[in-house]
């Protein structure tokens, strides 16, 4: 599978193309995932070709902030998207996932709640 970084609710031009500059010396797809998808699976979105899509359109309201989901990388190509967006200075974004067996069926808004619920636990 292609290394591939799934894109929710992005950021404004300035620090998108700061995302973009960063990811693409190391060649890693970056798919920004329009809104009506959010209902889809993460590894429908992610390109896995045994999974079955979600019939519908999402019809939900935004996700709160930026989350990333990083898909297919292994951990020193994960160290290495990670190390670049922060040279490009365009985080801070708390919201990031791996996808994993586990989380491959769930949807984008599923994702984010896990994850800020997560941080809040870790924050305590």
């Amino acid at each position: 599978m292609k290394e591939t970084i799934l894109l929710f609710n992005p950021p404004e031009k300035e620090r998108l193309l700061k995302i973009e500059m960063a990811l693409f010396p190391l060649h890693i797809r970056l798919k920004r995932v329009p809104m009506e998808e959010y209902n889809q699976p993460l590894g429908v979105l992610a390109g896995i070709k045994d999974m079955a899509p979600s019939e519908g359109v999402y019809e939900g309201g935004e996700l709160p902030g930026t989350m990333f989901v990083f898909c297919f990388l292994d951990d020193s190509r994960l160290n290495q998207a990670l190390a670049a967006l922060r040279r490009t200075g365009a985080g801070p974004f708390p919201y990031k996932a791996i996808l994993t067996p586990t989380n491959s069926s769930w949807t984008a808004p599923d994702c984010f709640e896990e994850i800020r619920k997560e941080h809040e636990a870790m924050s305590r």
